[in-house]
C-alpha cells in the first residue's frame, strides 16, 4: 500500500485517542515546569513537555469510547495528572489531611521510592498518599483546554490540560533580618524554601526537569535550542503575557546584607489572578475549549492550521476550540520548521474554491 493510500485509510478510520492528562505547573515565583523527553520515547521524542501522561486503571474509569463524556474533565483525569507529575518530576501535589492548607512533605527517600514504586504499579498512588497522611489535591487543578490529536497521526490522545499554582509563601515565613523584605524576598530563597526541586525520572521518560519563565522557554524555542509541539507552544504563548518576570529590585546593601535581587509578592499574586480570570474568558471559555489542529492551507513556506474544531469524536456537539487564533508552521531555509501563533483575522487565505483569491481565513 502506498503512502497516499495509508494516509487515506487513517483519515477514514482514525485511531481511538487514549485518555491522558498534563499539568502546567507554576512555581512559587510564577515559572513553569517543562520536562525534556528522551530520544527513544514513542511520543514527543526529544521534546520539552508539561508533566503528564496516560490514565491508568488506578486513576479510575472514564466513559466508554462512544460516550462524549469520555472527553470531559473528571476525577480520573485529575488524579492521573497529579500521579504522573509525581512520577516524572518528584513534585507531589497533595495536601496534609491534618491541615489541608499545607502541601504534604516527604523525605528524599520516601519521594524516590514512592515515585518509582507507583510508576512500576507496585503500589496504588492514592493509597500511598493516604498512608503518608495526605490526599491528592485534585480540587486546585484548573482546567485549561483539552487537545485531541489530529486524525492523520497514528497514535492519538485526548489530553486534559490543567493549571496548578504552587503556593506563594507568606513573606513572614522566609527568614530575614531586614525590614525591607516585608513584601518581598530573595528570589532563590523563595524557590528553594517552598517546593521540592524537580528532578528527572532517571532517564525512564525524561532527562531533565526545570522551571523557567514562559517567555524564556519561548525564546529557547525560537533560537532552536529546544523542541516544542503545538499544544505546549500554544499554551506557553497564551500564559506568557500574564507570567512575565517582573524586573528584580536591588535591595540596598549594608554591612550585614550584601545586595541581592528580590521578588515582589503582590506582583506574583496579581499575575496569578489575571491568568485565572483569563481562563474564564472566551466562547467557550478556556476551561472548556477542546482543540484538534486541522491543516487548512499552505502559503509559500508557511502552513496554516485551524484551532477551532474539537476533533471527530466531538463533531456535532457543543464542544469547540479557539476561533480567534491559528497556528502557522514556518519553514526557514536550513532550519527545522517553527510554530507561530497568529490572530485568525490577520492571516490572508485564498477563498474556498478560489485558491488564487485573497480572502481571510
Amino acid at each position: 500500500m502506498d503512502s497516499e493510500s495509508k494516509t487515506s485509510q487513517r483519515a477514514s478510520s482514525p485511531s481511538i485517542p487514549s485518555p491522558s492528562a498534563s499539568i502546567l505547573l507554576i512555581s512559587p515565583t510564577n515559572e513553569i515546569l517543562l520536562l525534556h523527553r528522551v530520544r527513544t520515547s514513542t511520543s514527543f521524542a526529544s521534546a520539552h513537555v508539561f508533566p503528564g501522561g496516560h490514565l491508568s486503571a488506578q486513576d479510575g474509569e472514564v466513559p466508554l469510547v462512544d460516550d462524549i463524556r469520555r472527553h470531559e474533565d473528571s476525577e480520573p483525569y485529575r488524579l492521573a495528572a497529579i500521579r504522573e507529575c509525581f512520577e516524572e518530576s518528584g513534585i507531589l501535589l497533595a495536601k496534609r489531611a491534618e491541615n489541608p492548607e499545607e502541601l504534604l512533605t516527604l523525605t528524599d527517600g520516601e519521594r524516590e521510592h514512592g515515585r518509582h514504586a507507583i510508576h512500576e504499579n507496585k503500589t496504588e498512588f492514592r493509597e500511598w498518599v493516604t498512608q503518608r497522611g495526605g490526599f491528592p489535591d485534585i480540587d486546585n487543578l484548573i482546567p485549561f483546554t483539552r487537545w485531541l490529536t489530529p486524525i492523520n497521526v497514528p497514535k492519538r490522545y485526548s489530553t486534559q490540560m490543567y493549571l496548578y499554582f504552587l503556593p506563594i509563601p507568606a513573606p513572614s515565613s522566609l527568614k530575614s533580618e531586614s525590614p525591607a523584605i516585608s513584601q518581598s524576598s530573595d528570589l532563590s530563597q523563595t524557590r528553594s524554601n517552598t517546593i521540592h526541586n524537580p528532578t528527572s525520572d532517571g532517564g525512564i521518560e525524561h532527562t531533565a526537569a526545570q522551571f523557567l519563565p514562559p517567555s524564556e522557554w519561548l525564546s529557547l524555542y525560537a533560537s532552536y535550542e529546544i523542541l516544542l509541539f503545538p499544544p505546549q507552544y500554544f499554551l506557553l504563548h497564551l500564559i506568557s503575557p500574564f507570567l512575565s518576570p517582573s524586573p528584580p529590585t536591588l535591595l540596598h546593601s549594608s554591612s550585614n546584607h550584601p545586595p541581592s535581587s528580590i521578588i515582589d509578592f503582590p506582583t506574583l499574586h496579581r499575575q496569578r489572578e489575571a491568568l485565572i480570570a483569563f481562563t474564564r474568558t472566551g466562547t467557550p471559555p478556556w476551561t472548556e475549549k477542546c482543540i484538534s489542529t486541522m491543516y487548512i492551507s499552505g502559503l509559500g513556506q508557511q502552513k496554516v492550521f485551524s484551532l477551532h474544531e474539537p476533533g471527530p469524536e466531538l463533531a456535532g456537539t457543543h464542544r469547540k476550540g479557539d476561533a480567534e487564533h491559528v497556528m502557522v508552521g514556518v519553514n526557514r531555509e536550513g532550519k527545522p520548521p517553527r510554530w507561530e501563533v497568529r490572530l485568525k483575522s490577520d492571516v490572508i487565505m485564498p477563498e474556498d474554491g478560489d485558491r488564487g483569491g485573497g480572502g481571510k481565513l
